[in-house]
């Protein structure tokens, strides 16, 4: 039997090398202007998100100021 863990370092790394690849492929594939394009589309809406997100959240009060006199 293989006693080797599921998910261990070797396994992950070989795994990242080749969504390197793919990505490689990819960008060969449909050409580098193509992908500039769609990872810019990808941020304008991830920046979307974050703004609706932010405006949505309800503002805390702010704390209120308590001046001590020193002994």
């Amino acid at each position: 039997m293989n006693s080797r863990r599921y998910g261990s370092k070797p396994t992950l790394a070989l795994w990242m090398l080749v969504t390197v690849a793919d990505v490689a492929l990819l960008i060969a594939a449909t050409g580098l202007l193509t992908v500039v394009l769609v990872l810019a589309v990808l941020a304008v809406v991830a920046g979307g998100v974050v703004v609706a997100r932010t405006w949505n959240r309800p503002q805390p009060e702010p704390a209120k100021v308590v001046a001590r006199r020193r002994a």
